[in-house]
This record gives structure tokens, sequence and C-alpha cells, in this order.
């Protein structure tokens, strides 16, 4: 008889695949948060695992800050039309327009805590009871808080201190009326895991991932790529360097690393020498040793 062993990745997918099968079953209206990084990327190659050959039952959710990596967005919109799910926008620019949000000013702003406003917004209009991230607890203190369910209050809110315990393979969705959950299926995972994943099922991902060259300034112990969004000071010099990025946000805040990693097996071998987390090159989160997590009770991915 044939035998069959399971490595680490397929243990990881499994876990993945039942956590988004328990979304399904529990709740009546999740969506997929997708930014068009790695990970809500690496999460939607599994929700088509989890549901062949049907498609992915649930409609992904985007919050669209209006300072995206137009690759994101061309990334994001090809993707969808692929996987033929319903895209649902949630836009910044329209909270700002509506007096609901407040634009920062100033060469640091940034319209990521903006995002909080435009997402429970968007979750009460549409009644989402449960929405799909791509949080891993490698990647930041506060993410290593939460759990597979982790439950948010009828304002959004999520309490590190009062989460539900999670028993071998028990979740409990269970909630009142006006409040949601998030879900975290690949929170086990670690970003070494991902790439292995990633390079093993062949997943495409966005360019701005492998080594290429880019007008950036150096801010925040970081480069920071030029855009019209921007604001550079009279100290601030362009310069053109060969740089990747490890995870996507804002092109406002998301630094880059200078790098020659332009295939995955390049990047595979960067990451396992590199010391600094992912989200190390983040501006956003060292604007305090508690900035993930206070926006996170606030109601943040």
């Amino acid at each position: 008889m044939k035998k069959y062993y399971l490595n680490y990745l397929d243990e990881l997918e499994s876990e993945a695949i039942f956590i988004l099968r328990e979304v399904w079953a529990q709740f009546q209206n999740p969506v997929l948060l997708f930014s068009g990084g790695k990970d809500s990327i690496l999460v939607a190659h599994l929700a088509q695992k989890a549901f062949y050959p049907s498609k992915i039952p649930f409609s992904f959710l985007h919050v669209d800050t209006g300072h995206n990596f137009p690759e994101t967005i061309s990334f994001r919109n090809h993707l969808v039309d692929q996987l033929d799910v319903e895209l649902i926008v949630g836009s910044v620019q329209k909270s700002i327009d509506q007096g609901r949000v407040s634009e920062e000013r100033g060469k640091n702003a940034t319209r990521n805590a903006l995002q909080i406003t435009t997402l429970l917004d968007t979750i009460e209009d549409y009644k989402i009871d449960c929405a799909i991230g791509g949080g891993r607890r490698d990647e930041e203190k506060s993410r290593a808080k939460e759990r597979f369910f982790s439950h948010r209050d009828d304002f959004g809110q999520w309490d590190p201190k009062n989460q539900r315990p999670e028993l071998w393979n028990i979740l409990n969705g269970k909630h009142f009326e006006g409040e949601h959950f998030r879900a975290f299926p690949i929170s086990n995972w670690t970003e070494m895991d991902v790439w292995n994943y990633l390079k093993r099922e062949n997943i495409v991902i966005p360019s701005l991932y492998k080594a290429h060259q880019r007008d950036v300034v150096w801010r925040n112990e970081s480069w920071i790529p030029v855009s019209k969004h921007l604001v550079l000071t009279k100290n601030e010099l362009i310069q053109t360097k060969k740089i990747r990025f490890r995870t996507l946000g804002d092109i406002t805040i998301t630094g880059g690393i200078e790098s020659d990693a332009d295939t995955l097996e390049k990047i595979i071998a960067e990451v396992a020498a590199l010391k600094q987390t992912e989200r190390g090159n983040r501006s956003d989160d060292k604007r305090s040793d508690s900035a993930m997590e206070d926006r996170k009770r606030q109601g943040y991915f």
C-alpha cells in the first residue's frame, strides 16, 4: 500500500481550509478582506481549494485609501475577474468627502488610520458578519494576540483581554446583532511559510515584491517610493534604487529594502537571512510601540 506523508505546508494548508469552511458554515454574510498583498492573495488561493469545484462563495472587500500602488489595483482587478467573485470597495476618499474622517496633514501624513471608519461603515452597510483577513501572528506583537475567530463588539472594537477560548478545533462564531467577527485562517503561518507555499503552488504575485528599479527617498529608515501623494521636504533627495517591498500598504508609508531578489527562490533566501520583521519598513507602525494594537482596538484589520 502506498503511503502519503504530509509536510508542514500541507498541515498549514489543511488548517486554513478548515477555518475557511467553518466561516462559511457559521456566518451568514462573510467577506474576504483583499488588499492585493501576498497574504490576501494566499487566502484567496486557499479559498479556491476549500470550495472547489464550486467558485469562492463570498465577496471580496477592499478598503481603497486612494493612495494605493497602481500595480496593486491592477492586480486586484485582474484577479477578481479571473476568480469571478464580487468586489466590494470601501472608499476612504468618500469617507473624507462625507465628513466622516479628516485628512491628516504634514510630511508623514497617512490615510492608514482613516481606513478604520471606512471599513466599519462598509461592514455595517453590507451587513457583514465576518471579515476574513490575512493577518499572521508573526507579523507584529499585537497580531500574536489574535484568535482564529476574533470577536468585534457592536462598535467594531477588539478587546484582546476578552477573547473566546479555542480548544482543539472548536470555533465559536456566535454573536449578537451589530457585532461581527474577523477570521484569520493563516494565523499560524510565518513569512517564510507564505513564500515557500507561494513557490510550491506557483501563485502569481504583484511585481512589487520582486526587486526592481524605482525612484525613492530615504525616510524613517526605509526607502519610500516617490509618488504624487508623497510630500517631499527640501532636504530629501530623490534617488533611483533597486528595491523590493516585503509588505504592501499605502504608497506613502510602505518602505522598500534594497535587494537583488527578483525571483521567488532569491526572495526565500533573502527572507531566511533577514532579522527585521516584514512590517519593520512600515512608517505607520513606527509612530508608537503600540501603534498597531491601538488601531486594532478601534476596528483596524
